[in-house]
């Protein structure tokens, strides 16, 4: 286990003599988290520039170390494959908004921004240890220095935070400014106060605030267009200068190519273009290093014609389109924080006023209870809900294009790039035809109306009615992670106390139960003939094991304690499934899930990382699938996942990686699924690829998609759908993100209350006080159930006693096995005469 990170001071540490060589080991071993400015901003010397090659570790797990060529200037760290690759950026670093901690044993470094976190190191050599340790030096103090400009930069030009601050900014609005708004102005005029209800009109305050909203789309519009002609500028002088760039040292081979359709007589004209493209964010700078230029005689004529191009540029009558395209941003950014500003006053002071105006005349909460109470025994037994009566016919209509969604949502990673160097072309999905979608995929209505021959095992048995909703709303919360995690950094985050607002009223061991939400796909894998495609749905239904977390980044589930246990019994879905926390230390939770058409189960260890922004889950264990019908045992691992900025409100959570996916019984085929990575700029978040191989490696079936939303087979636009995602409750966002059939996985009633076994998660007091909204009851039960275990451990280690689960066993390959014994210890039932620990 790593130690503890301490925090250090912007200027390098220094050990004490004195100290024994432990403390210095225990030093070395430790992370330190770099401070950056402090006090206030002022004006701080720019540092000097610094170059050379590092190790970086690649971002698909498990695929070892890279050698990158790094430049570091003026707080942006750039790398590419070699120093002469400098036009061919792989990624752009923003240290200033970066956490940086460093290892001192291992030459680490570590660079979280939120969207990526950056492993970087020194190459050891045993050999070379002193140079390799200067080296290491020399850019840890770099990368101090450069920070520290960066974050005093940004301290003193907040609103170009992400605009790499122009060399100069004009003080009065350009001609062309004030052109665009008075055009914009009447295209904006359409907004009329007739459209708010004659009640709003008596207000002065919505009289206000809708001139503020009319002036802010004016705003809007005309930033709409500023961002299109950057975007436009970027596209059309990017692409030339890089091109520049490279062919001053590339290889010879690219010269055969012909002359560039860019190349013009024109000098001014080309200065213009290089120099737009070096204002551009994430755009090469010119190569100024001596010993580069040693190795590479042609940058030195490459850096006399950029130099050219500033002189000219910099002249008084010829400023850059560049320069004034992002001076009118921040001015026009300016511009629409201020009037929003001032129409949130406006609404918070009508806010009121209408609150006011409902607690008059709102009728009493009794009044309320008492009509949900009679319309809930006024419904038949039989009935449904009106979403599970929609026809097949009205469900065709409904547009299914997985990339809508996606181009509504703005999505920027503001201070990293892609370690791939994809093009940004529109998603190819939004293409995909669902003609044949209804016939072959799930949905939320599906799944509902699917009944029980696909057998529980339990004949008889009345579908319960669930409950859709739960008990109260998500409670706000004012925990600081940072004050939390700080100490924290690169640790397992499972060994933690976290407080209690930080978790979901769920635990880990329902969460696996997540799982076979849809296992309606197995279902029909088990009755298809064809092996490969057998394949394709065992693979679409490991995909949909996360689905559910796409809603879910802001909070976390509960750790189960030792011999805690969980059933769901599903006849509605043809499933039964138990768990339990088999192992505290480690911490392991085993399952297994039986059904007529599938077995299913896996032991899961999970391991938390903390890397100052973001937090890496990497989940350990096989899961394990059988079909009856054809004898197959299907293997697959789980792929890593990383919530994001984890210090702010807006957290998000990817998963990204290979999941391979074998036939123990059968080489017919094989697959392989990968979880695509977040690119910079680039809105394909999210998005799955898969194909199924024979033994040679032929392609037989090729399958993509979200892994949120659902997955398609074929190529476009012929795919059709294979499995769709189940739609979020309209109430989602206030209830935890949690999907319907997570909603359903805590409820207790009380026909089912002396089936279960006292160690059953719905009797945890800390989670259901959660659930119901008690904050201080839940945290103080949750203190009390770990006491009770650290009281439960210490007995079994002072009387050498090892916790036996009781219904999982360990096999010899070290997985765990369900005994086979719960089902008929429930059915008797023996649980109310059997001795169970107290857990609570």
């Amino acid at each position: 286990m790593l130690s503890n990170r301490k925090m250090t001071s912007v200027s390098p540490t220094h050990s004490d003599g004195s100290a024994s060589s432990s403390k210095h080991d225990n030093h070395q071993d430790s992370w330190e988290i770099i401070e950056g400015l402090k006090g206030n901003p002022g004006n701080i010397q720019e540092p000097e520039k610094q170059e050379g090659f590092l190790l970086k570790r690649r971002k698909w797990p498990m695929k070892g170390w890279q050698k990158r060529y790094f430049l570091l200037e003026k707080g942006i760290l750039k790398y590419s494959k070699r120093g002469a690759d400098k036009g061919k950026l792989h990624g752009c670093i923003d240290v200033g908004l970066s956490v940086m901690s460093i290892k001192k044993k291992t030459k680490a470094i570590d660079l979280d921004t939120n969207n990526n976190i950056y492993h970087l190191k020194v190459k050891s050599d045993k050999s070379q240890e002193v140079k390799s340790q200067q080296l290491f030096d020399d850019w840890v103090s770099k990368l101090r220095h450069h920070r520290v400009f960066r974050q005093n930069e940004i301290a003193m030009y907040p609103h170009e935070r992400l605009l790499f601050r122009p060399s100069h900014l004009s003080p009065n609005p350009n001609d062309s400014m004030r052109q665009r708004r008075s055009s914009l102005a009447k295209q904006a005029s359409f907004v009329q106060q007739a459209k708010v209800c004659a009640w709003l009109h008596s207000s002065e305050d919505m009289d206000k605030c809708c001139r503020d909203l009319e002036e802010c789309e004016s705003y809007l519009l005309e930033l709409n267009l500023l961002l299109k002609s950057m975007e436009v500028l970027h596209r059309t002088y990017s692409a030339p200068a890089i091109s520049l760039m490279a062919s001053t040292y590339d290889i010879p081979k690219k010269e055969k190519r012909g002359p560039r359709k860019w190349r013009s007589k024109n000098n001014n004209k080309d200065a213009k273009k290089i120099i737009a493209t070096l204002q551009v964010p994430g755009c090469v700078s010119p190569p100024a290093s001596p010993h580069i230029h040693a190795s590479h005689p042609n940058l030195s004529t490459a850096e006399a014609n950029i130099q050219e191009a500033f002189a000219f540029l910099d002249s008084p009558d010829s400023p850059t389109d560049a320069n004034r395209l992002q001076e009118d941003f921040c001015r026009l950014a300016n511009n629409i924080h201020s009037t929003l500003r001032s129409a949130y006053s406006s609404l918070s002071a009508e806010r009121d006023r209408v609150r006011h105006t409902i607690d008059l005349k709102a009728p009493p909460p009794a009044q309320v209870m008492g009509l949900k109470t009679d319309y809930g025994s006024d419904l038949p037994d039989g009935s449904r809900p009106l979403v599970h009566q929609v026809s097949n016919e009205s469900r065709a209509s409904i547009p299914e294009s997985m990339s809508e969604f996606f181009d509504a949502q703005e999505y920027q990673l503001t201070s990293s790039s892609s370690e791939n160097e994809a093009s940004d072309d529109d998603s190819y999905i939004s293409d995909v035809s669902d003609s044949v979608s209804m016939d072959n995929g799930y949905s939320n209505e599906r799944g509902s109306e699917r009944h029980d021959s696909a057998g529980s095992g339990i004949s008889g048995v009345q579908v319960a009615r669930r409950r859709t909703t739960l008990p109260s709303p998500q409670p706000g919360s004012n925990v600081s992670l940072w004050n939390i995690l700080k100490n924290n950094i690169g640790k397992d985050l499972s060994k933690v106390a976290m407080p209690v607002q930080l978790n979901e009223p769920l635990n880990t061991l329902q969460r696996l139960c997540e799982e076979v939400e849809y296992s309606e796909l197995l279902d029909t894998a088990n009755n298809t003939q064809d092996p490969y495609q057998r394949m394709v749905y065992v693979a679409t239904f490991a995909v949909s094991a996360y689905a559910s977390s796409y809603h879910r980044a802001g909070s976390k589930p509960f750790n189960p304690v030792l011999g805690e246990t969980y059933e769901c019994d599903r006849p509605d879905k043809g499933f039964r499934f138990i768990a339990e926390q088999v192992s505290h230390h480690p911490p392991v939770s085993a399952c297994h899930c039986d059904s007529k058409n599938f077995t299913f189960w896996q032991d899961v260890q999970w391991k938390n990382k903390f890397w100052g922004k973001s937090m890496e889950i990497v989940r350990m264990g096989t899961t394990h699938v059988t079909l009856p019908a054809f004898g197959d045992h299907y293997e697959w691992n789980k792929v890593t996942s990383c919530i994001h900025n984890l210090l702010s409100g807006q957290r998000w959570i990817e998963h990204y990686g290979e999941m391979s996916i074998k036939n123990t019984s059968s080489d017919a085929c094989q697959c392989k699924v990968t979880f695509v990575k977040a690119r910079s700029w680039s809105s394909t978040v999210n998005e799955i690829e898969g194909m199924v191989t024979d033994t040679g490696g032929r392609v037989i079936h090729s399958f993509f998609g979200k892994w949120h939303e659902g997955v398609y087979q074929g190529v476009t636009p012929s795919a059709i759908c294979i499995w769709r995602a189940n739609p979020m409750p309209v109430d989602q966002d206030q209830y935890y993100g949690f999907t319907q059939f997570a909603v359903e996985l805590n409820e207790l009633d009380a026909a089912l209350k002396p089936l279960l076994p006292p160690t059953d998660t719905r009797f945890r007091l800390d989670q259901r006080c959660l659930e119901e909204g008690n904050i201080e009851g839940a945290e103080e039960q949750k203190q009390r159930i770990e006491e009770l275990q650290r009281q439960r451990r210490k007995v079994l280690e002072e009387n050498n006693v090892t916790h036996k689960p009781r219904f999982f066993k360990k096999s010899k390959d070290d997985t765990w096995l369900s005994s086979n014994i719960y089902w008929e210890q429930r059915k008797n039932p023996r649980f109310s005469r059997e001795d169970f620990p107290v857990l609570w």
